[in-house]
Formats: C-alpha cells, sequence, structure tokens
C-alpha cells in the first residue's frame, strides 16, 4: 500500500528544494517530535547516489539510520529514492502559494498506517516550518 503526505511551503522552488536536500538543513528538520533529532545526514543527489539520515530520540534511548539510493532525479520537480525494499518519491510543484511537496511511499508491517502517515507527515511539517522561518530571516 502506498501513503501520501503534503505540505504547501511559502517559498521559492530554490529554496525549498535546497532545505530538502542539503545534509545541513536536513538535520535541522528532519524530525517527527521535540523529543527526536537528526544527528547526521549526508546526500550525494544524484541517480545511483547515497543519502542516510541519523534519527535518534534525544535522551539516547533509542536510534535508527533512514537510508538509501537515489533512482530519480529531476532538478526541483522529483525525487525517487529506495530505501531498503521499499520507494519513494518526492514532487515539487510550483503554485501560487509556494511549492507543494507531497511524499508518496511504500508503507511497511511493522507500524499502522496511522502511524507511517502521522510520522510522515510530521516530519513533512517540520520541514515547513523550518524553510518559512528561514525564507522569512533571509528576506
Amino acid at each position: 500500500m502506498q501513503i501520501t503526505v503534503e505540505t504547501t511551503v511559502a517559498a521559492p522552488i530554490a529554496t525549498v528544494w535546497h532545505a530538502y536536500n542539503t545534509p545541513e538543513d536536513i538535520i535541522q528538520w528532519n524530525a517527527a517530535s521535540d523529543d527526536w533529532h537528526t544527528t547526521a545526514s549526508q546526500v550525494d543527489l544524484r541517480e545511483g547516489g547515497q543519502f542516510s539520515s541519523r534519527m535518534e530520540a534525544k535522551d539516547g534511548s533509542f536510534g535508527f539510520d533512514f537510508a538509501g539510493t537515489f533512482t530519480k532525479v529531476i532538478e526541483h520537480e522529483l525525487i525517487e529514492y529506495a530505501f531498503g525494499e521499499r520507494t519513494a518519491k518526492v514532487v515539487f510543484s510550483s503554485i501560487p502559494e509556494g511549492v507543494k511537496v507531497a511524499v508518496t511511499f511504500e508503507a511497511e508491517e511493522t507500524h499502522s498506517i496511522e502511524q507511517q502517515q502521522q510520522g510522515w507527515q510530521a516530519i513533512l511539517n517540520s520541514f515547513t516550518r523550518y524553510v518559512e522561518a528561514k525564507t522569512k530571516i533571509l528576506s
């Protein structure tokens, strides 16, 4: 089963794309809740390139690596990737309000569909807040 989460970011496409794909930015926004954080990130944004992010509970009780391989990259439009046996795609669409970002991924069997949707949406919401705040500071 595939799950889609989406957001609209009030920022230029170049800003949104950069923040989504730059390790220094990813470390700032890649968390589903305040008690988690990303401690390391690497991105080789090209077809066949690898990515990884180390996500950890702030209390040190748990952590995991989210990693995979980019399978298709169209700048400012599309990223497709494989992670383990699953795949995902991220579509960036310029709209009058800014940029619509839609992430579609294959569900896993450990957590409920609702938990997965809520977790991925929470990370995307964190991304939106980060980019919009950064955009305001720069303008």
